[in-house]
Order: structure tokens, then sequence, then C-alpha cells
């Protein structure tokens, strides 16, 4: 073979492997921080994987909020009104929080099906839901009818 030949022919076999290499490390990256979405009845259903970073979402069941003594534990149930997840949360809830409002949990689920929470997102205005839980609510048939109006745009 050529020596021209055979240096072009070594650095295209370069370029390919550091290309390889580059697209394995974006991929791998990518996966460790997706967060998939999950409904309450998805959780009950065993569709959500076990340690693994989630979503989850839908209604503050009411009385359902538990504070933990002087800590900064609290307890709370969320519904899609079909089915429920208790979510466990260390820290301030946002000034949001309500019990009847949609809420997002970021957290691992784990054996016993409760959420363990790091994140917890609240609605931002009176009418707004996150989009995944008027999804959820929707698809359960249990959307509230203000927010289903707001959706509407009236």
């Amino acid at each position: 073979m050529n020596p021209i030949r055979k240096k072009r022919l070594y650095i295209v076999l370069a370029i390919l492997a550091g290309v390889g290499i580059a697209v394995a490390l974006a991929l791998s990256a990518l996966q460790q921080n997706i967060n998939l979405f999950y409904t309450p009845t998805q959780i009950a259903q065993g569709e959500a994987p076990l340690d693994t970073r989630i979503r989850a979402g839908g209604m503050v069941a009411k009385d359902s909020l538990k504070r933990t003594g002087d800590s900064l534990d609290v307890e709370f149930v969320v519904t899609d009104f079909a089915n429920s997840v208790t979510i466990r949360y260390r820290g301030i809830l946002p000034d949001l929080f309500r019990e009847g409002q949609g809420i997002v949990a970021l957290g691992k689920l784990n054996a016993e099906g409760e959420l363990i929470a790091d994140e917890v997102l609240a609605k931002h205005d009176e009418n707004y839901m996150p989009p995944e839980v008027t999804k959820a609510l929707k698809d359960s048939g249990n959307l509230p009818s203000a927010q289903s109006k707001y959706e509407a745009g009236e």
C-alpha cells in the first residue's frame, strides 16, 4: 500500500474513533440526566422504575400534608383521582404549594412505592397546572372544570 494512502487511512480511522467516543460520552451523559414523567396511576401499575430519578405529578390530596415535628420532613399524597402516591420530601416547600393544587416532584421511587423527592415544583398562578399533570388528568377524565376552561382559552 502506498505510504500516503496508509497515512490517510490512519487519519480517517482516528477521526472515526474520536467521533464514536464523543457520541458514546454524549449519549451516556444524556441518559443519566433524563427525568421521565409518571402519573400516580403509572406508578401504581409498576411502570415507573425503582431507584431511578423520575418526575411524578398530580393534585395534592386534601388533608394529606403531614409535617414531622421540628424538622423539615414533610409527607403528602399526590393523586390523579384514579390512584395516589405518597411523596416524602425534606426541605422547604414552595410558597405556592397547597392542598388541592397541581405539583410535580422530582425524586426516586422506593420499594414501598413512595417517591423520595429532592425537589418539589408548584404552580405559578391560580389557573396554571404543569402540562404533564394536565394531560394525565385529562386522560383519566378528572380534569377540574376551571382547568378545562383555562385550557380552552375562555
